[in-house]
Order: C-alpha cells, then structure tokens, then sequence
C-alpha cells in the first residue's frame, strides 16, 4: 500500500484498504464459540476491536488498567445487547500486575484463542516502571511478552483441542524503523542522559517484532497450532495521541477473522523475461546463501534476546545494513499484517 492509498483509502489486493472499518472486514465472518482477550480494550482500535469482536459473536476479555473499561463494557452491551463482554484489571508496566492477572484469567477456565496485545505507551517523558525498566520498553513489550508466555499454554491447549487455529497479534508498528542506531539498547534501558521518546519508542515496536518473529519460529518448529504476528496499524486519533501522533488503525480484526492467515505480501507482479547471467553464476549464488544464513542467525539471536533467552544481550550492538534493509522491504511489502511473521517458548522472561 502505497502513501497515495494510504491517504485516499483505495482498495489493495484484499479488497480492504486504509478507510476500511472492522465492521466492513469482519462481515459475513462469525466470531461464535471464540474466546478473544484484547489489552488496552477500553479505549481507541481496542474498543472498536473489542466491540466488533463481539458483534460477531465472540467472548471478549477487555484487559485494561483502569476502571474505563468497565464503561467501555457498558457501551458495547447497549450497542449489542447479547454481547458477552468481561472486563479483567491489567497494568502492563508491573510485572506483578501481569502474573496476577494471567492467574486470574486461568482460574476461570477459559479457553483462549486469540491474544491481541494491543496495549501501550507512546512518546512519554522518560520514566522507570516499578520494576525500574524504561516505561515504554516495560509496558510495550515486556508486560506483554511475559502475559503472552504466561497464557501461551492456554492457548497450545484450546488450539490442540478445539482444532481451531490459535492466534497472537502483537500491535507494532513503522516505528520499529526509527530506534537507536546501535538498535535495542539491552544495556542501557533506564539511561536517561541518552533517552529519546521517540527512539524509545522504535526500540520497543521493533522488541515486538523481535519478539513474534522468535516465538513463530519456536511454535512452528514445536508444531503448535497457533499463528504469531505482527501488525502496523496506520495513523488514527486515539488516547496515545496526547504525547504526539499515534501510529494505529482498526484493520486488526482482518488479521484475526480470516479462515486463512496467509502473507500476501509474497504475491508479486511477474512478467515472463530470459535469466540474467548473474543468476545463473553459482559462485554469486553461493555468496547470497552464506549472506542468508549470516542474516537469520543474527535475526535469531537478537529475537532470543528480546525473549530474554540469550543473557549475554549486551553483546548485541546493531543491526547490519543487510538487517536494516530487510525491515525496510517488511515494511513495504508487509503492509497486510504480516510486517514480520512466521512460529513458543515455554521458557524465557519469568
């Protein structure tokens, strides 16, 4: 999707563009007998996916910090009377908060089909959560890794046993491209002298990614059930907006509802032409395979760090010029969802 359909709206290859709404993607798609927990579900693309999601029929678990949730609740039942809408306490930013309520949401025997880690901070003035690790990197991407691990299970099972294929979607976005030039700062987080909001932010988005492209490998290799992925949802005016632009769109509920979760950003244009010499020199291709395998090792390891599998994080400084150009063509052919896509971890960040 290109700036000029951005901005006008115009249809892509799915038939949805930039102006499509959650209703008009999910029409005709029955959400019934699904259990959907949707953080940050009380304001902004949260309610309006929280709300969708229920219209169609699914069991809807609003996650959120304060008590607007409880009247973003009352907003949908009024829209749709027999909408099954629960609201759970959650604060990314505490640990503490996030164990309890993963400990509350398993104690009600619910299944689990799709997480959507919606939630976050953008562009705020440089604090330290109370486990004192930088706001926006604690909230944006630690809170929600250790909610996704601590429901990961649920979610494994609901999967094997129902047949119906679970579905985690982090919210990141473009953002990911502006971080720091040295990429995630493992080891210097909580530095004020060098914070900057807005690189901050980059390196929390770009932790996301890091972050579902490791666990869609893992879940993957492990043959679980479920799809990770990741998802720039565009520019929309919601509460994040009063630290500056928020980058966010409600084209989430077409990632989820789908039947099918295939990338179309592999679907390519072609047109019949003769094989360059180039592609035909074997010692050219060999060079390419060794720069591939030099690429997904390093893609590896920065996403086990932001697992916090790798303890020796800190050795990891930058991202390559072959890394920063991957991101870029992700972004400018992911424009579906699929920024990055592809696998669980059982171990990790506890």
């Amino acid at each position: 999707m290109g700036i000029l359909s951005l901005i006008t709206g115009k249809p892509g290859a799915s038939g949805f563009g930039s102006g499509s709404t959650a209703e008009q993607v999910t029409e005709g798609i029955s959400a019934a007998g699904l259990t959907v927990l949707v953080t940050g579900g009380s304001s902004g693309i949260g309610l309006e996916t929280s709300r969708v999601f229920a219209l169609r029929g699914a069991h809807v678990i609003i996650a959120a910090r304060n008590t607007e949730a409880s009247e973003a609740r009352k907003r949908i039942m009024e829209i749709h009377p027999l909408a099954r809408v629960d609201v759970l306490k959650l604060d990314l930013s505490s640990l503490k908060s996030v164990r309890a309520f993963a400990d509350q949401f398993n104690s009600m025997n619910l299944p689990l089909n799709i997480l959507i880690n919606n939630a976050g901070v953008m562009f705020c003035p440089f604090q330290l959560s109370e486990d004192e690790v930088e706001m926006q990197f604690a909230t944006n991407h630690l809170g929600h890794f250790l909610l996704t691990n601590l429901l990961l299970d649920n979610m494994k099972t609901t999967a094997k046993s129902t047949g119906i294929e679970g579905r985690i979607v982090n919210l990141s976005s473009v953002a990911h491209l502006h971080t720091y030039p040295k990429g995630i700062l493992f080891d210097q987080l909580n530095d004020k002298k060098i914070y900057n909001d807005k690189m901050a932010y980059g390196q929390s988005k770009l932790a996301n990614i890091l972050h579902a492209k490791e666990l869609s490998r893992r879940l993957k290799e492990e043959g679980a059930n479920i799809t990770v992925n990741c998802v720039h949802p565009g520019l929309i005016m919601t509460n994040l907006m009063r630290h500056s632009f928020a980058l966010m769109s409600n084209s989430s509920c077409h990632l989820l509802v789908l039947e099918e979760c295939t990338p179309g950003s592999g679907n390519y244009l072609l047109r019949r032409a003769q094989p360059s010499a180039e592609g035909c020199d074997r010692q050219i291709l060999c060079r390419l395979q060794r720069g591939e395998d030099e690429q997904a090792c390093e893609e590896r390891r920065l996403g086990e760090a932001t697992l916090g599998v790798q303890r020796g994080a800190h050795q990891i400084r930058k991202m390559s010029a072959q890394k920063r150009r991957l991101s870029r063509c992700c972004q400018a052919h992911g424009t579906d969802g699929w920024l990055v896509c592809s696998s669980s971890t059982s171990s990790g960040y506890k």
